[in-house]
């Protein structure tokens, strides 16, 4: 059997080319100059105005209710939104383009709507009416139908196949159903219109009212206060709230209305528990992570790279975008402001094996960390949020990136000492990454050659290698750095331990493992066919076509990792950053040791195979 009528859209498979749909309007307006208040095209700009209002509306809704370090407690189903969800809800936007086709097919076909006056009063009250008696009431039969197991199953299956409600899922139907929802919406403008009371203001109002109060019942985070009910109990028919929708998309069976619960209490269709619920979600609730990522912005490109800013450019891996080049100014003045102001903040969560995992930001940025001034001021923010978490419950707090820089904070080993009683366990998941790194070499290997050798991981990794009786060239000029190093293997392996100085020492060397910035020039001694491991932040750009290049190290989160909808930093779906998922394993080993300061050699391996353990992949 094929597809039932109107069940897809006909533009399904142009992907971002969906857009040339706009083209005939887009082109008529500047052919037309209807910019200026003298252009008989007027009209088109106002509607291409309108419907890009339309779609900001739904945005600043979506960008609202994924702000958790504001809405997190007062969240009406608690899981999170994947990337499954994201991908189907990547088209929400399909029915503006389908209602702005029906909007200039009525303007075109009536031409005295193109000469609206800007506002008539009299019209709002004519639609007012128009809607509670005949909008809202036909809504109502027409979502009843819709349930009926034919149409359910043809249509508005579709709308409950994702049981997160999001702003987004208010756009995300078949066309049929957006050409009723189009018409019925229709109705009071045109009667107003018929009435001689139509105008633009009235067009624009009801227009982006009803969009607003869509986006808002799909929200999933309640916003009415629970006494505004219990002090006006008439207002529970006027107006739906966010928590009398989401039962409707979780039960399917109750509240079918538009945006009036009274044409359900007539219907006999209203969940009795609707207002008990509503009264509880506002009432919040504080979820206890187990598991706590503390991160920390990149660069003011990378803080635009949030659910909270656009959901589906979170859920790609983070790549310079041409659209992000005029929001650049905004997120800059951002900078400042969480600068001056914010604290550690929740950015996302997700669930593995039935415990909450949250990622925190501390409020800075990569360039901060590296301003001598700024050192105890982050060093501050980090203290706080482990003390939050200690209070809380947290069990493990693994450090991202430089939010454990040995220069800053020794590894993690000043908020240990300074606290020596904390409950939480504070990680810096270095013993994983290492292991990432150690096992990316290919097997064989006899000799390496690599940069920032005396750093953390540097250390960590010549020592391990030089067990292996692996060659390590280890380039620093502190001789006395090197020796300290080399005195901490056997007698037996100290020999291949080497010191080098210069790059060109490595021009037969095709294992370079990179954790110190490489220019251009310093690459090009790499003899070709070179791969370069990175553990260096940011990474070094790849500018060899004859070598390979690999990316910071990672691993693959295990499968049953619940609500994972965003991507870390440049990395694929469902991967993390090494050090994120040695604080996983640091939780799910339940080890009763904080993992700072120096790497312990002997605990590589057996980190490793428990991180394989868990489910927990490389890449």
């Amino acid at each position: 059997m094929g597809a039932a009528f109107l069940s897809s859209w006909p533009w399904d498979n142009l992907g971002f080319f969906k857009y040339v749909m706009y083209g005939p309007l887009v082109g008529k307006a500047l052919a037309g100059r209807a910019w200026e208040a003298a252009s008989p095209d007027r009209w088109l700009c106002l509607l291409l105005a309108l419907f890009a209002l339309r779609a900001l509306t739904y945005q600043l809704w979506s960008s609202y209710s994924n702000m958790l370090f504001l809405t997190r407690r007062r969240r009406i189903v608690r899981d999170g939104v994947d990337f499954e969800q994201i991908d189907k809800e990547w088209d929400w936007d399909n029915f503006l383009i389908l209602q702005i086709t029906m909007a200039a097919t009525a303007l075109y076909a009536f031409p005295s709507l193109r000469h609206l006056p800007g506002w008539n009063t009299g019209g709002l009250a004519v639609a007012a009416v128009l809607h509670v008696a005949a909008t809202e009431p036909l809504f109502y039969a027409a979502h009843r139908a819709f349930h009926g197991a034919r149409l359910f199953a043809r249509y508005h299956a579709l709308h409950h196949s994702n049981m997160v409600p999001t702003p987004f899922t208010a756009g995300f139907a078949t066309p049929l159903e957006h050409v009723v929802l189009g018409l019925l919406m229709a109705l009071p403008l045109a009667g107003a219109c018929a009435a001689g009371l139509g105008s633009v203001g009235l067009t624009f109002a009801y227009v982006l009212s009803s969009d607003f109060l869509r986006a808002m019942g799909h929200c999933n985070v309640e916003l009415f206060p629970g006494g505004l009910f219990r002090s006006l109990p008439f207002l529970r028919y006027l107006i739906y709230t966010p928590t009398y929708h989401t039962i409707h998309h979780t039960g399917k069976k109750a509240n079918f209305c538009l945006f009036m619960p009274l044409f359900d209490r007539l219907g006999g269709t209203l969940d009795a528990s609707s207002w008990e619920l509503q009264t509880k979600n506002r009432a919040g609730m504080d979820e206890v992570p187990d598991f706590v990522f503390l991160a920390h912005v990149v660069d003011v490109m990378q803080s635009m790279h949030v659910p909270f800013v656009m959901r589906t450019f979170a859920s790609t891996p983070f790549a310079v975008r041409a659209f992000l080049l005029p929001l650049w100014p905004i997120a800059l003045l951002f900078m400042f402001m969480v600068w001056a102001w914010s604290k550690t903040f929740v950015i996302s969560y997700y669930h593995l094996r039935g415990k909450l995992h949250q990622i925190w930001a501390v409020p800075r940025y990569g360039f901060h960390y590296f301003l001598p001034f700024a050192k105890d001021g982050i060093n501050d923010q980090i203290e706080l949020a482990i003390l939050r978490a200690d209070r809380m419950g947290v069990k493990v707090v693994s450090l991202a990136a430089l939010n454990k820089n040995e220069a800053l904070n020794g590894g993690g080993t000043l908020f240990v000492n300074k606290h020596p009683n904390l409950r939480v366990r504070v990680v810096h998941g270095n013993t994983l990454t290492a292991a990432v790194i150690l096992n990316e070499i290919p097997k064989g290997t006899t000799e390496v050659f690599m940069t920032g050798a005396t750093s953390k991981l540097g250390r960590a990794i010549a020592l391990y290698l030089c067990r292996k009786k692996i060659r390590v060239m280890m380039m620093t000029l502190s001789t006395e750095r090197f020796q300290k190093i080399q005195k901490e293997a056997a007698a037996e392996d100290q020999q291949y331990l080497v010191q080098v100085t210069k790059f060109q020492s490595a021009e037969q060397c095709k294992t370079w493992i990179v954790g110190k910035w490489l220019s251009p020039r310093e690459q090009r001694w790499a003899p070709p066919g070179t791969h370069f491991h990175q553990f260096v932040v940011p990474p070094i750009l790849g500018f060899r076509r004859d070598c390979t290049y690999g990316k910071l190290a990672a691993m693959r989160l295990p499968k049953d990792a619940r609500g994972l909808g965003s991507c870390e930093f440049s990395l694929e779906r469902g991967v993390v950053h090494a050090c994120h998922a040695g604080g996983v394993v640091h939780f799910l080993e339940g080890y009763a040791h904080h993992e700072v300061g120096a790497i312990d050699v002997d605990r590589i391996d057996v980190v490793w195979e428990a991180a394989l353990k868990h489910g927990i992949r490389p890449v």
